[in-house]
């Protein structure tokens, strides 16, 4: 793929969240910034339009001129700071947006015809998302320079200006990927959204490894099983015990995805020689 730089808008004054820090907001106990810059990870380098914060992740900051003056502003201050060919622009407050779906829009773009100048995602609605999508980075920049100079500023600009002079395609993905957060009923409705019965499992799976700052991708089946098989055939304390010596042992043996898969093998095969021995005495 090619390499391409991410642009996470975060500024905004939030109106319909009374003022409130949007970024900062928690879905699933982490800011939902956080969130957004964990899909981030393939990105060169990721540039964050808005007020220095704490961060899950490294990032370059940048700030529209004047503070406050929208999101086309916003996304100058960005594209000025970026360096490779293509990037993706995201706003702060997508707490269902996945990686697919970026490697989608970034990969879209690459094996386009080259008079394509961007690749956005369309909503359940069928509606443009400007701010879910990747450009190439001199079309944007170009379009940018254009409005400015037609309009004299980009501050207040509405962001359905960016896109009418632009060559796009689209693409549908996720349904939630476009779900974003304006109102204190969208987050109340996320929150209740991760902790659904589908959801909660990976959703708290990712957000243990962004807090830990563990980008490794386990077969949780595979955990699961083995936590099941050391409860049952053991006791029930062997099993989140078993689970955490089994990760110990992946870290030493410096191993990914395959290192684990090995000692969770292992400790099973050790739980079901336990449970076969208490079946046959």
């Amino acid at each position: 793929m090619t390499e391409y730089d991410a642009i996470v808008l975060a500024g905004g004054a939030a109106e319909r969240l009374g003022g409130a820090d949007k970024p900062a907001l928690s879905v699933g106990g982490r800011a939902l910034l956080d969130r957004v810059l964990g899909v981030c990870r393939g990105a060169r380098r990721t540039i964050v339009v808005g007020g220095r914060r704490a961060t899950s992740h490294p990032v370059l900051w940048a700030r529209e001129e004047p503070p406050g003056g929208g999101p086309l502003a916003g996304l100058d201050a960005g594209v000025r700071a970026a360096g490779t060919p293509i990037v993706l622009v995201l706003s702060a407050d997508l707490p269902f947006l996945g990686e697919r779906t970026v490697r989608e829009l970034v990969g879209t773009l690459e094996a386009a015809d080259t008079g394509r100048d961007a690749v956005l995602l369309t909503d359940p609605d069928g509606c443009d998302q400007p701010l879910v999508a990747a450009y190439r980075t001199e079309s944007l920049r170009r379009e940018l320079a254009l409005l400015a100079a037609e309009h004299g500023s980009l501050s207040g600009l509405p962001l359905r200006l960016l896109t009418h002079e632009l060559d796009v395609a689209r693409i549908e993905t996720d349904p939630l990927a476009s779900f974003d957060c304006d109102t204190w009923e969208d987050i109340s409705a996320a929150r209740a959204r991760i902790r659904e019965h589908g959801n909660v499992l990976d959703e708290w799976i990712t957000a243990v490894k962004d807090e830990l700052g563990i980008e490794l991708d386990v077969d949780t089946r595979l955990l699961l099983d083995l936590a099941r098989d050391a409860a049952h055939g053991v006791a029930r304390p062997a099993a989140p015990l078993t689970t955490f010596l089994v990760g110990y042992a992946a870290a030493k043996a410096d191993g990914g995805p395959e290192a684990v898969a090995e000692a969770a093998r292992k400790a099973a095969a050790l739980a079901h020689r336990w449970a076969e021995e208490a079946e046959a005495g």
